[in-house]
């Protein structure tokens, strides 16, 4: 099983495709289906099922070590990574919700890495991704509406962490929620 950790945003569905549209239409960019839209918490990778009870014991642990109740959060800005040089991944950011966001990061990576997986290798950046890029055909482009643009795409209320399931297919990934963490 492929598993990450996650806050759901797809009921911002449809401004996150109006944030797609300012994206330049352009080579090299690749757009993500914006009814997939998540925050990821914590990627777990392949995950033995036999495991999966340990997992959700951790993640339910760390719910409750966060302190965290539910919470407004804000989506907004673009960004990317790793850099405006070398654009991989183009994001809309988080600007309220941000502590609370980090302090279930936190939370969830100290009981995964506790389980033995691998500890992050970056500082964790609350976003949601909008679109990759194969290539740097519209690297200029994509570069001037993150400096230039700075929208807000909605606001919506944070209420519970959930368990993903997420199978590769040719067509992209396809999600399945395994668990739900309420705050």
């Amino acid at each position: 099983m492929r598993l990450f950790v996650s806050v759901a945003v797809d009921a911002l569905a449809d401004t996150l495709a109006a944030a797609q549209s300012r994206l330049p239409d352009a080579g090299g960019i690749r757009p993500v289906d914006p009814e997939n839209a998540h925050i990821t918490i914590k990627f777990l990778g392949e995950v033995d099922p036999d495991r999966l009870d340990a997992v959700e014991g951790g993640i339910a642990s760390a719910v409750d070590d966060a302190g965290v109740d539910p919470f407004a959060m804000t989506v907004a800005g673009f960004g990317v990574f790793p850099s405006l040089e070398y654009i991989s991944v183009v994001w809309a950011g988080v600007r309220e919700g941000r502590a609370e966001l980090t302090r279930l990061h936190e939370a969830v990576e100290r009981e995964m890495t506790a389980l033995g997986f691998d500890p992050e290798d970056h500082d964790f950046t609350p976003h949601v991704t909008l679109a990759r890029m194969d290539d740097a055909r519209g690297k200029e482009a994509v570069q001037r509406v993150v400096r230039d643009d700075d929208p807000t795409l909605g606001r919506l209320e944070v209420s519970a962490l959930r368990l993903t399931e997420s199978t590769l297919t040719a067509e992209g990934p396809e999600y399945r929620t395994v668990a739900r963490y309420p705050l």
